[in-house]
């Protein structure tokens, strides 16, 4: 049992967590609902332990990543971050509509009029703007409220970097940050350890999942799915393509990025996943003031695959309804999708909200959503994949912008 255990932490995390999503997969369809109730505290135990990093990863990686910068440099990465999160958000529309045209997801296919869906309320992108600043730390804290916790950091970093180089003060500062240093080492330690779990976290959570959908929905809105990830890989290739023209070796970035990619899938949680990402991305050698700040707001806020949903559920919609999308609806809908995407960050349920704030403003039926929302958990697995990829694709690309070394993995065997 022993040498057994010692294998097990011996072997490539990213091995472990593949085979962790075959067997998942098999055992989902072969186990069903029974096998699945039982693997599911296994699965549970694995978010829990993925949130229960996310406050100390993001609020001291943010505080020590400032004090390891300068503020002008902070202003001009921002200043790219937001730039990429819009620029890509829309991209990812314009593809999904564009492949989602070529294939016609739904046609043939004919409107439920008793379909019904209860859709969360949309907060508005006004509401989410308001959020950044929390009306109480200790609340943005518990939700947890990441865009609240960014602000936070952000503004107690600043204050930090101001004392540490300030007059009377820079004694105090330096023993403050050094023990900010010190609790953002042992969070990274304790993240060591919750990695050595991820495999068997995946495992439940994908069997679980498998065993819920069942073949006979997988298979009646088969055409759809194939569509979906069709687009997600043309937005992948779309990643790749902007990487190599930065300088960003593709190889170095794609064997640390695979871990959280997979671990994004089969959780459907782009903040569950941060405190992989962010792993991934202290691997690959960019800065930490750089991906500190861009991760945990990539995570809010940067909705590529949800993007590319939209798209595809538009075209699937109009499709069903018999409503053919003009030029200008498309447009619309870029618009409209690239605002949406950032106007329902965090709220649970945000893909259905999405798309029916979409649906409601070019004129296309609601009821459409209820037929999405039955593979909802196997599209939501690979639009989470794809917008880690993109959180985590961004930072390396601003990382050679801003004249860092190529991004590459610091120590490959490790995982």
């Amino acid at each position: 049992m022993k040498t057994l255990f010692r294998g097990y932490l011996d072997s490539s995390l990213i091995l472990r967590v593949t085979i962790a999503l075959v067997l998942g997969v098999a055992v989902g369809l072969i186990g069903g609902e029974t096998v699945a109730a039982w693997l599911a505290p296994l699965g549970e135990l694995l978010l829990r332990l993925l949130q229960f990093l996310i406050v100390p990863i993001v609020l001291f990686t943010l505080i020590v990543g400032i004090n390891q910068a300068d503020l002008g440099r902070m202003g001009r990465i921002g200043g790219k971050v937001f730039g990429y999160y819009v620029v890509t958000s829309a991209l990812a529309i314009i593809v999904g509509l564009a492949v989602a045209s070529v294939m016609s997801p739904g046609t043939g296919m004919t409107l439920d009029d008793s379909a019904s869906v209860e859709v969360p309320e949309n907060p508005g992108i006004v509401s989410v703007l308001l959020s950044i600043v929390p009306d109480n730390i200790v609340s943005a804290l518990a939700q947890p409220n990441l865009l609240g916790i960014i602000f936070t950091a952000f503004v107690f970093g600043i204050a930090l970097l101001k004392m540490r180089h300030g007059d009377g003060q820079s004694e105090l500062g330096e023993k403050l940050y050094g023990v900010i240093e010190g609790l953002n080492a042992v969070t990274m330690k304790v993240m060591s350890g919750v990695l050595q779990y991820v495999p068997i976290g995946v495992f439940a959570i994908v069997a679980g999942t498998v065993a819920k959908q069942g073949l006979d929905t997988i298979l009646s809105l088969g055409n759809m799915v194939v569509v979906l990830y069709l687009a997600l890989a043309v937005h992948l290739l779309l990643y790749g393509v902007l990487m190599s023209a930065f300088g960003v070796r593709l190889r170095d970035f794609f064997r640390e990025a695979r871990t959280p990619m997979a671990t994004a899938f089969a959780t459907q949680s782009s903040t569950g996943t941060l405190p992989l990402t962010l792993n991934a991305a202290r691997r690959l050698g960019i800065s930490q003031s750089l991906y500190g700040f861009s991760l945990p707001l990539g995570a809010t806020i940067n909705m590529d695959g949800a993007a590319i949903r939209i798209a595809i559920s538009a075209v699937f919609a109009a499709n069903v309804a018999g409503i053919p999308l003009d030029f200008m609806t498309m447009v619309e809908i870029v618009l409209i999708g690239t605002l949406t995407s950032i106007g329902t960050a965090g709220v649970p349920g945000a893909g259905i909200v999405m798309i029916a704030t979409v649906f409601a403003q070019v004129g296309l039926p609601i009821e459409t959503v209820a037929l999405l929302t039955s593979i909802d958990a196997l599209v939501g697995m690979g639009c989470t994949a794809l917008n880690v990829t993109g959180d985590l694709a961004g930072t390396a690309i601003i990382s050679r912008s801003e004249g860092e070394r190529a991004p590459r993995a610091a120590d490959t065997t490790a995982t």
